[in-house]
């Protein structure tokens, strides 16, 4: 890969309505950066403004670190993690069923995210993590890939499962009381799911600390339990209502 290059984040893969889904952006940095060769292990993200869509990015590498530019302003860096991810015990396919029935949809602080947004059941990942009865902060759903985010193969792109990865980390704390948005993503991704597979995330809340939540998560292989990506995130409060207010009321109203 060459020392720069360039790339857009289309609008469908948003998270709040004017910019991208978190983990997707962090996903599209990951990799890019493993395909610049400066990773020797997995990726550490962070947004440091709101990654824009529709719009040329340039991704430079400077030694060990990746940064992608909006003009004169770097909007995210990648560089290899520090430490291990927490691993998550598995639940069980029928558990996150029932926790889905939990899902606080209500009042969604981004009804349009590509995740778990409640006004994209056409064309999102319709990711609806509820809380797990019996598992303090925690929450989990089902998720069976639909052809449509897989590739040629069948396999789903690494950015896809770092966006599964991401929104689930949102809701272990409740989103809709006190709206957050992701500001650093680390993942390890073993084995990329298959289109048509069922597949369960669980989310762990860790702590909490003024305006940030940490979280881990993990998606599951639903009839074997095998874990194929973990995640450990950084959230972020927000008033959203000021942030996104008109254009909140845009997505409801194309949903």
């Amino acid at each position: 890969m060459p020392a720069v290059t360039t790339f857009t984040v289309d609008s469908g893969f948003n998270g709040p309505p004017t910019s991208a889904n978190g983990g997707y952006a962090c996903g599209r940095l990951a990799v890019l950066a493993e395909g610049a060769g400066h990773l020797t292990g997995p990726a550490a993200v962070t947004l440091h403004l709101p990654v824009p869509l529709d719009t040329e990015l340039e991704y430079r590498v400077a030694g060990r670190r990746g940064h992608a530019w909006q003009g004169e302003d770097v909007v995210a860096s990648v560089a290899t993690a520090g430490g291990e991810i927490p691993v998550l015990a598995p639940v069980d396919q029928a558990l996150a069923r029932a926790a889905e029935a939990r899902f606080t949809g209500e009042g969604h602080p981004f009804p349009g995210c590509f995740v778990c947004g409640t006004a994209r059941a056409d064309d999102g990942l319709n990711l609806r993590p509820g809380e797990v009865p019996g598992r303090a902060g925690t929450v989990a759903c089902t998720w069976s890939p639909t052809p449509a985010v897989a590739g040629p193969d069948g396999r789903v792109p690494a950015e896809i499962v770092w966006s599964a990865l991401d929104c689930p980390g949102g809701w272990t704390a409740d989103p809709v009381r006190r709206p957050r948005l992701l500001g650093r993503m680390t993942a390890e991704l073993t084995e990329l799911p298959r289109a048509g597979r069922a597949y369960v995330v669980v989310g762990r809340l860790e702590r909490s600390e003024g305006r940030t939540n940490t979280n881990t998560t993990a998606l599951f292989d639903a009839e074997e339990g095998t874990l194929l990506a973990r995640a450990s995130a950084l959230w972020v409060a927000i008033d959203a209502a000021e942030a996104f207010g008109d254009a909140n009321e845009a997505a409801v109203g194309a949903g």
